[in-house]
Protein backbone atom coordinates (compact mmCIF):
# COMPACT_ATOMS: atom_id res chain seq x y z
CA UNK A 1 0.00 0.00 0.00
CA UNK A 2 1.45 3.38 -0.45
CA UNK A 3 1.67 5.18 2.07
CA UNK A 4 1.81 7.47 4.92
CA UNK A 5 -0.11 7.50 7.90
CA UNK A 6 -0.02 11.37 9.15
CA UNK A 7 -1.39 14.91 7.87
CA UNK A 8 1.68 15.98 5.24
CA UNK A 9 2.59 12.06 4.20
CA UNK A 10 1.85 11.26 0.73
CA UNK A 11 -0.96 8.44 -1.17
CA UNK A 12 0.77 8.73 -4.51
CA UNK A 13 2.69 12.03 -6.02
CA UNK A 14 0.61 14.84 -5.41
CA UNK A 15 -2.03 13.12 -3.17
CA UNK A 16 -2.47 14.59 0.40
CA UNK A 17 -2.72 11.80 3.12
CA UNK A 18 -4.96 12.11 6.27
CA UNK A 19 -4.58 10.19 9.11
CA UNK A 20 -5.49 6.30 9.35
CA UNK A 21 -7.93 6.36 12.62
CA UNK A 22 -8.70 2.83 12.67
CA UNK A 23 -7.37 -0.53 10.79
CA UNK A 24 -8.37 -3.69 9.77
CA UNK A 25 -8.33 -7.08 12.37
CA UNK A 26 -4.51 -8.23 11.69
CA UNK A 27 -5.86 -12.11 10.68
CA UNK A 28 -8.35 -11.94 7.46
CA UNK A 29 -8.76 -15.26 5.72
CA UNK A 30 -7.10 -15.78 2.33
CA UNK A 31 -4.89 -13.62 0.26
CA UNK A 32 -5.19 -10.27 1.47
CA UNK A 33 -5.61 -6.99 -1.02
CA UNK A 34 -4.67 -3.57 0.09
CA UNK A 35 -6.30 -0.92 -2.19
CA UNK A 36 -5.67 2.86 -1.32
CA UNK A 37 -8.02 5.40 -2.21
CA UNK A 38 -7.11 9.15 -2.42
CA UNK A 39 -8.49 12.06 -4.12
CA UNK A 40 -6.27 15.18 -4.67
CA UNK A 41 -6.49 19.14 -3.79
CA UNK A 42 -8.36 19.94 -0.82
CA UNK A 43 -7.07 20.01 2.19
CA UNK A 44 -10.09 19.48 4.71
CA UNK A 45 -12.77 16.71 4.94
CA UNK A 46 -15.20 17.21 2.03
CA UNK A 47 -18.91 16.40 1.02
CA UNK A 48 -20.86 16.39 -1.35
CA UNK A 49 -20.77 14.79 -4.58
CA UNK A 50 -17.29 15.30 -6.04
CA UNK A 51 -17.34 17.35 -9.51
CA UNK A 52 -16.04 16.09 -12.92
CA UNK A 53 -11.98 16.46 -13.07
CA UNK A 54 -10.93 15.72 -9.59
CA UNK A 55 -8.02 13.90 -9.18
CA UNK A 56 -8.96 10.81 -7.58
CA UNK A 57 -6.85 7.13 -7.51
CA UNK A 58 -7.26 3.84 -6.25
CA UNK A 59 -4.61 1.51 -5.95
CA UNK A 60 -4.90 -2.29 -5.09
CA UNK A 61 -1.45 -4.38 -3.90
CA UNK A 62 -1.28 -7.21 -5.35
CA UNK A 63 -3.07 -6.70 -8.39
CA UNK A 64 -2.44 -10.29 -9.40
CA UNK A 65 -3.77 -13.04 -6.46
CA UNK A 66 -4.99 -16.82 -6.76
CA UNK A 67 -8.54 -17.91 -6.90
CA UNK A 68 -10.49 -18.01 -3.51
CA UNK A 69 -11.46 -16.20 -0.47
CA UNK A 70 -9.45 -12.73 -1.28
CA UNK A 71 -9.33 -10.15 1.62
CA UNK A 72 -9.99 -6.48 0.41
CA UNK A 73 -8.66 -4.12 3.08
CA UNK A 74 -8.98 -0.42 1.39
CA UNK A 75 -7.95 2.46 3.11
CA UNK A 76 -9.01 6.26 2.38
CA UNK A 77 -5.93 8.66 2.65
CA UNK A 78 -7.87 11.10 0.95
CA UNK A 79 -10.65 13.98 2.14
CA UNK A 80 -13.72 13.07 0.20
CA UNK A 81 -15.98 9.77 1.28
CA UNK A 82 -15.13 6.53 -1.19
CA UNK A 83 -16.24 2.93 -0.95
CA UNK A 84 -15.21 0.03 -3.19
CA UNK A 85 -17.01 -2.17 -5.21
CA UNK A 86 -16.06 -5.45 -7.35
CA UNK A 87 -17.21 -5.91 -10.66
CA UNK A 88 -16.68 -8.87 -13.19
CA UNK A 89 -14.75 -7.76 -15.89
CA UNK A 90 -16.44 -8.48 -19.38
CA UNK A 91 -13.85 -10.21 -22.03
CA UNK A 92 -12.21 -8.31 -24.20
CA UNK A 93 -12.65 -5.27 -22.33
CA UNK A 94 -10.21 -2.99 -19.74
CA UNK A 95 -10.86 -1.26 -16.69
CA UNK A 96 -12.20 2.27 -17.27
CA UNK A 97 -14.01 1.58 -20.05
CA UNK A 98 -17.60 1.32 -18.42
CA UNK A 99 -19.75 4.50 -19.04
CA UNK A 100 -20.98 5.82 -16.17
CA UNK A 101 -24.73 7.46 -16.23
CA UNK A 102 -26.16 10.58 -16.21
CA UNK A 103 -25.93 10.39 -12.10
CA UNK A 104 -21.92 9.52 -12.11
CA UNK A 105 -22.35 5.86 -11.26
CA UNK A 106 -21.62 2.71 -13.39
CA UNK A 107 -23.49 -0.05 -13.55
CA UNK A 108 -22.89 -2.59 -10.27
CA UNK A 109 -25.93 -4.73 -10.99
CA UNK A 110 -22.96 -7.40 -11.29
CA UNK A 111 -21.36 -6.81 -8.40
CA UNK A 112 -19.81 -9.17 -6.19
CA UNK A 113 -19.04 -7.38 -3.21
CA UNK A 114 -18.80 -4.00 -1.63
CA UNK A 115 -16.38 -2.22 0.88
CA UNK A 116 -18.05 1.26 1.98
CA UNK A 117 -18.54 0.98 5.78
CA UNK A 118 -15.59 2.88 7.98
CA UNK A 119 -13.67 1.46 10.52
CA UNK A 120 -15.68 -2.15 10.16
CA UNK A 121 -16.50 -4.87 7.64
CA UNK A 122 -18.60 -4.78 4.11
CA UNK A 123 -21.15 -2.40 3.09
CA UNK A 124 -22.17 1.12 4.84
CA UNK A 125 -22.64 4.69 4.02
CA UNK A 126 -18.86 5.26 2.46
CA UNK A 127 -15.73 5.13 3.91
CA UNK A 128 -14.84 8.93 5.36
CA UNK A 129 -11.66 10.16 5.03
CA UNK A 130 -8.83 8.55 7.36
CA UNK A 131 -11.13 5.25 7.88
CA UNK A 132 -10.48 1.71 6.73
CA UNK A 133 -12.93 -0.77 6.03
CA UNK A 134 -12.68 -4.14 4.67
CA UNK A 135 -14.36 -7.83 3.13
CA UNK A 136 -13.51 -11.16 2.21
CA UNK A 137 -15.16 -12.72 -0.64
CA UNK A 138 -14.62 -15.89 -2.88
CA UNK A 139 -13.08 -15.00 -6.24
CA UNK A 140 -13.18 -17.56 -9.16
CA UNK A 141 -10.47 -17.22 -12.20
CA UNK A 142 -11.16 -14.20 -13.95
CA UNK A 143 -11.19 -10.30 -14.76
CA UNK A 144 -12.42 -8.19 -12.05
CA UNK A 145 -12.16 -4.34 -12.12
CA UNK A 146 -12.34 -2.71 -8.36
CA UNK A 147 -14.15 0.86 -8.39
CA UNK A 148 -15.51 3.28 -6.59
CA UNK A 149 -18.55 4.28 -7.72
CA UNK A 150 -19.62 7.34 -5.96
CA UNK A 151 -20.98 10.30 -8.42
CA UNK A 152 -18.58 11.04 -10.33
CA UNK A 153 -15.36 8.99 -8.70
CA UNK A 154 -15.05 6.51 -11.53
CA UNK A 155 -15.34 9.02 -14.47
CA UNK A 156 -12.32 10.70 -12.07
CA UNK A 157 -10.05 7.50 -12.86
CA UNK A 158 -11.04 5.19 -9.21
CA UNK A 159 -10.31 2.13 -10.85
CA UNK A 160 -8.51 -0.68 -11.37
CA UNK A 161 -7.89 -4.10 -12.90
CA UNK A 162 -7.81 -7.14 -10.58
CA UNK A 163 -6.58 -10.89 -12.39
CA UNK A 164 -7.73 -13.80 -10.35
CA UNK A 165 -5.73 -17.03 -11.70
Amino acid sequence: MMGGSGHGATAGPGYQASRLSCAAPTSLPGRTVAVTVADMGMMAPMGGDAPMGSQMMLHATPSTVHAGQVSFVVSNLGWRTHEMVILPLAPGTSAGRLVPAADGKVDEATSLGEVSKSCGPGTGDGITYGNVGWTTITLSPGRYELVCNLTNHYANGMYQELDVT
